[in-house]
């Protein structure tokens, strides 16, 4: 008689959490389970991805290890829970219907069209040759479609395509890489393009392909449909053109992006490092800042008065097929909308909001149920730097350093963004908008309706900026149905949220720089050197306060803010300092009048206004046409030479005062010094500054970490040349990776903390 010994058979259920659905998780599990020889199944629940394995010990003791390390490439894996079940038996695994039910899961951004997309897409073998909407498990589109979860197609804006036998086959075979992929479409049962000129439909597909390239190779403005909403699109080469979709979009002298047919497009428009390219490229491929090439075939209107450029990549379908035939290799792809609005996403709204903008409209007819604008970023001293914080980001979470209750911080109200926040996740929305506009405010309560749905919070609290006329912070009031609204200080919300990012705990020293925050004395903040912690802040330093005059007026002139800094300074206008001579003779003399008499004149300690001070000050900028032109254009002229040595602050017990800096701005303007230099010694001065006070700071208090937030440190050379400093001086630095320095990445702040305060209005301190 003989004797086999079986292996022992366990079965285990295994819940996976994180970006776990759009993903490809499902079919990889079913693939894994396979190779293992495990019988069971697998199926999508509000809580995540549920499987049930069974087989030998060791081999389901391989899949609970080989479902975290293995995952797909779009896919996030947050927590794996092993349960033990009795064996049942059987020798299949099968995927399950998914089911809806209470618990929280993560979806995927939306993603660049992928490698093997692409391949069957340039074949004319394939019978998705020139797809618009091709896409596969590892790409497209994800957020902007979902409309509910469990995700499944019946829970997203491809509800009303239904698969052709083709599709169907593919979707249910487990060896095709667009098994279970939500989004698979094909010629025969996808959407479909569409030209709309005058109102009216005139062509369809391939005829309004050509149509499309004949109206921008002729000088034409075309509204075309992107991801998460429409773009205006035009020849990037041609001036005239470029100029009068600035004048249509009313959008002053702000940069355009612009979209290259391909990378070695990009490298002959731009100076691109292997850092730049692998953000051009990766699976977000957002825009990109680069430093533009002299003589590139790029108008002067996409980016005047500035030496960088916004690329991206073509991430959609039909963003190649704007590329593949004769014609601009380099187009314009700014948003669809008109400068202040909130990005336009549906068709008929496109029609009649981009009338008179766009000359014709290439739409499809797959809704985007939530739009979501182009991410931005930039590379600064290697390092990853967003911007803006959308596409192909958002709603990625990011991971908080202390639990939080179930919360909403609705952000500022300049680029806002929202956040929800529950145990030690954080849920950033895409880029809102600001939110000074109706139709902004209606698409914040919609994007944060469906970011609530998609991730189960349930805000039990609402936390805003204390500026008691921000917009979003009366939105929180009016809509905290019994809930407490607490209040969190500008610029301590700002370092919170990169100490939130780094989840760094303790107290740092934080340098907060930027144009406008509510101070806790009713000035205007922006220049704070803060000892901070998410409970709270000691206000060590700040800029020295000066008249800011007119508010608004004072920040879109800063000929005028330069004349202001220069009184407080104890230093003449000159009648040959470029600020004087661009305010001119009555305008000189009602700002003498209004400074004299402080009338309209709020106290301000703004970096911000500093840099603009010195842009005007230096002849660069006097009169700003959007958000820190004067800063971006001053940054732009830094010259190259490092050796130059900087200009000097006083610093007086708590106050910084700039007064010593302007003088020597002034001297070297008047001696004819070339602004570049100008620029580059400030700039040196204020990485200086900061070395100085860190040094003071620690040896009265031991800290040793530095926090730089604010949306000064979207400037790379100050941010490249501080970090440098610091670390030399043997501090940590902690700086912006994951979400923008700017206003973009308040509610982060705001958030974590609101996790260290009781529930109520509080002034945080």
């Amino acid at each position: 008689m003989s004797i086999t010994n079986e292996p022992e058979r366990v079965r285990n259920r295994a819940l996976v959490t994180g970006v776990v659905q759009g993903v490809g998780f499902r079919p990889f599990v079913y693939s894994l389970a396979r190779e293992l020889g495990l019988s069971g199944q697998v199926g999508n629940t509000a809580a995540g991805v549920v499987a049930e394995v069974e087989g030998p010990a060791a081999a389901v003791a391989a899949f609970g290890d080989r479902v975290r390390t293995d995952a797909p490439p779009l896919a996030m894996v947050a927590t794996v829970t092993l349960q033990s079940l009795p064996t049942v038996g059987g020798t299949e695994f099968v995927i399950q219907a998914s089911t809806a039910g209470s618990g929280r899961t993560l979806v995927s951004p939306d993603v660049a069209t992928c490698a093997d997309c692409l391949a069957e897409f340039a074949d004319p073998s394939d019978r998705r040759y020139r797809h618009p909407f091709i896409s596969c498990t590892n790409c497209g589109p994800r957020f902007t479609i979902i409309t509910g979860l469990p995700y499944d197609r019946p829970a997203t804006t491809m509800a009303g395509f239904p698969l052709c036998p083709d599709c169907a086959r593919e979707y249910a075979d487990p060896a095709d890489r667009r098994f279970h992929a939500q989004p698979i479409a094909c010629p025969a049962c996808g959407p479909r393009l569409q030209l709309v000129q005058a109102g009216v439909e005139t062509a369809y597909g391939e005829a309004a392909l050509a149509a499309a390239h004949a109206l921008l190779i002729d000088g034409a403005i075309l509204a075309v449909k992107g991801l998460g909403g429409f773009h205006l699109v035009c020849d990037a080469g041609d001036q005239a053109v470029v100029s009068t979709l600035r004048k249509r979009k009313d959008r002053g002298d702000k940069p355009f992006a612009v979209m290259a047919a391909d990378l070695d497009t990009a490298r002959r428009i731009a100076t691109v490092d292997a850092a730049d390219e692998q953000l051009l490229t990766d699976s977000r491929h957002p825009i990109v800042l680069v430093r533009r090439k002299p003589g590139a075939a790029v108008a002067e209107a996409v980016a005047p008065g500035n030496p960088d450029l916004g690329v991206m990549l073509p991430y959609t379908p039909v963003h190649q097929l704007l590329f593949d035939q004769p014609g601009p290799c380099v187009l314009v792809m700014t948003s669809g909308n008109l400068s202040g609005e909130p990005i336009v996403t549906a068709d008929d709204e496109a029609l009649t909001r981009l009338a008179g903008l766009a000359d014709a409209w290439l739409g499809h007819d797959r809704p985007i149920h939530v739009p979501c604008d182009d991410s931005v970023v930039r590379i600064v001293a290697g390092t990853e730097l967003p911007v803006r914080r959308s596409r192909g980001y958002a709603p990625f979470p990011i991971d908080l350093p202390v639990p939080v209750r179930p919360a909403l911080a609705v952000g500022g109200d300049l680029k806002n963004t929202f956040c929800l926040g529950d145990g030690h996740y954080a849920w950033l929305s895409a880029h809102v908008g600001d939110m000074d506009d109706l139709a902004t405010l209606q698409a914040f309560e919609r994007a944060e309706r469906h970011l609530e749905q998609l991730t189960g919070v349930r805000p039990e609290v609402l936390v805003t900026d204390k500026h008691p006329s921000y917009r979003s912070r009366q939105w929180a009031q009016l809509n905290a149905a019994g809930r407490p609204v607490v209040g969190v200080q500008h610029h301590h919300a700002h370092l919170a949220a990169v100490m939130a990012e780094h989840r760094c705990q303790g107290r740092v020293i934080g340098f907060a720089f930027d144009g406008t925050g509510y101070g806790d004395d009713g000035a205007v903040w922006g220049g704070e050197v803060l000892l901070a912690s998410y409970d709270g802040y000691e206000r060590y330093a700040h800029l020295k306060y000066v008249p800011l005059p007119g508010g608004d007026a004072g920040v879109r002139n800063p000929c005028r803010m330069a004349l202001s800094h220069l009184r407080a300074a104890g230093l003449p206008w000159a009648p040959r300092l470029p600020s004087v001579q661009a305010c001119g003779g009555p305008e000189l003399e009602l700002l003498r009048t209004q400074l004299d008499k402080d009338i309209a004149c709020a106290p301000t300690s703004s970096m911000g206004r500093l840099f603009d001070a010195v842009s005007s000050l230096t002849g660069v900028c006097h009169r700003a046409g959007y958000e820190a032109q004067a800063a971006i254009e001053l940054e732009g002229l830094v010259s190259s030479d490092r050796r130059l040595g900087g200009y000097e602050f006083a610093v007086t017990g708590e106050e910084i005062d700039p007064a010593p800096v302007l003088a020597g701005v002034v001297y070297d303007v008047l001696a004819g010094v070339e602004p570049g230099v100008v620029s580059a010694r400030f700039h040196q001065s204020l990485a200086e500054l900061m070395v100085t006070l860190a040094e003071r700071v620690r040896a009265a208090h031991g800290l040793t970490t530095v926090a730089l937030s604010g949306g000064v440190f979207v400037n790379s050379v100050l941010l490249s040349a501080t970090t440098r400093a610091l670390t030399g001086a043997g501090f940590t630095v902690l700086r912006h990776r994951r979400v923008p320095p700017t206003d973009a990445g308040l509610a982060l702040g705001q958030l974590a903390v609101a996790a260290r305060l009781p529930g109520r209005e509080t002034s945080c301190v």
